[in-house]
């Protein structure tokens, strides 16, 4: 009896024989293709962008998550390679597609990177591949338009070729998880490519948990940070409202996370920061609205979140008004942390980025420092802020501001010194309480 597609597949990912391609080496890739590698498969990276090219040739990762000695190992044991040149997914036997899922203006689902992925993908298309989606999206991507986008080129999936989904769980920073450490969802087009996602994804991570379909998986990544949005949203609102009534949020957190059932802490901020959280929410209410039913709680929270960067200015504002007797629009203010999150150097959405935006429309000057960003690289939404460098920590430099906003708690900031030299500072963080560097001039926000 002839082999199958299927059963040929099967035994090369079995033995390790399957060459894995990832299209994507960024905060989700790298990582990925270097766990892939680890595993002992073969991986081939892919990128668009040369920059990338020439770091990895120098064995210099760019990503926090993976060191130069993990990926000078993968690349010198012959494990780990990467192009610019997509013809070589013609080699590959399983591809992975983690390129971003961003919003419009109008915060509907941007799948301009997953449609030309695809289309690239099946420019290269061949019987015996399993194609996976990671990329963060609403339920139906992967069937209704990776699927549709590969079958147009008259192989059929299920048969010829093989298309799953497992949504990507990385978390910069985060010291007790990695990739391979983090359970795996998995999903696939029929009961065939569920086994191929189960066999792949086995072999290069501790723990694999099937789902009956690619929606399903899809409807799990957003569920998880839905999750955290409409949670965090919570607190921010609460937040206001107690301010209000003169009661520290943080302290009614710090004392309700002391029961031990029912209760789980959230966190207030000036923002949400990241690739997931700010964006993944709206594509499912972009969604739902084929099915023509409302989902108040997450566009509520979204708004609530939204709005947080400007709540922030105005305390700042409000405190230089009372406490100096100053202006904002005369003022010069530093913003401490540009990364959306401590001890990172991350700054996809952070709010940070917003609050320096917000105080310059109103006139203000805002510069920043961050151990973790020397400089702010191109980002989409905020061009005007490209090349700006992070001012060096120093007690001149921080008396020269009239006021300081710490918006992320990077561990490696002198908040002594910032405490003895400011003139004035807002804390978003409760960073200053945190260390029993409580003051007058310290204003939580």
């Amino acid at each position: 009896m002839a082999t199958s597609t299927f059963d040929k597949l099967l035994q090369k990912i079995e033995t390790r024989a399957a060459r894995a391609g990832v299209i994507g080496l960024g905060y989700v890739g790298l990582p990925l293709a270097m766990a892939v590698a680890r595993s002992g498969f073969p991986v081939t990276g892919f990128d668009i962008d040369p920059s990338k090219m020439v770091a990895l040739d120098a064995r210099r990762s760019y990503i926090d998550a993976v060191s130069d000695a993990a990926l000078a190992a993968e690349i010198e044991a012959g494990r780990f390679e990467a192009t610019t040149d997509f013809a070589g997914l013609a080699a590959c036997d399983v591809i992975i597609i983690c390129v971003p899922t961003p919003l419009t203006k109008h915060r509907d689902p941007d799948l301009s990177f997953v449609e030309a992925t695809s289309r690239s993908i099946a420019q290269h298309l061949r019987p015996g591949q399993l194609v996976v989606l990671e990329s963060t999206t609403y339920p139906g991507t992967t069937d209704d338009i990776v699927k549709v986008i590969l079958e147009a080129t008259g192989l059929k999936s299920g048969s010829d070729f093989f298309v799953g989904f497992s949504p990507e769980r990385e978390d910069p920073g985060n010291q007790h998880y990695h990739t391979a450490t983090i359970p795996k969802v998995v999903a696939g087009d029929g009961p065939e490519a569920l086994a191929l996602m189960r066999a792949f994804y086995g072999a290069a991570v501790s723990t694999v948990v099937p789902v009956s379909s690619n929606a399903t998986a899809e409807a799990v990544k957003l569920t998880e940070n839905i999750f955290r949005s409409v949670n965090i949203a919570l607190v921010n609102e609460l937040k206001t409202v107690y301010a209000a009534m003169g009661i520290d949020v943080w302290e009614v957190i710090d004392a309700a996370k002391t029961k031990p059932f029912g209760y789980m802490p959230f966190y207030p901020g000036p923002g949400l920061g990241g690739h997931c959280i700010p964006i993944d929410p709206f594509y499912l209410t972009w969604k739902s609205r084929e099915y023509e039913l409302p989902t108040r709680f997450i566009e509520l929270a979204g708004e609530i979140n939204s709005a947080m960067p400007r709540y922030v200015v105005g305390k700042l504002a409000e405190a230089l008004d009372i406490r100096a007797g100053k202006a904002l629009s005369r003022s010069k203010v530093l913003v401490i942390g540009l990364a959306y999150k401590k001890n990172v150097a991350d700054i996809r959405e952070s709010p940070s980025l917003r609050l320096i935006e917000i105080i310059e429309e109103r006139g203000g000057r805002a510069d920043y420092h961050d151990p973790f960003v020397a400089e702010i690289p191109p980002t989409r939404e905020y061009q005007a802020l490209k090349g700006r460098r992070s001012v060096a920590l120093t007690p001149d430099t921080i008396a020269g501001y009239d006021a300081v906003l710490v918006a992320t708690d990077h561990d490696s900031v002198d908040y002594a010194a910032l405490a003895k030299s400011a003139a004035l500072i807002i804390d978003t963080r409760n960073v200053f309480n945190r260390l029993g560097l409580s003051a007058d001039h310290v204003i939580k926000a």
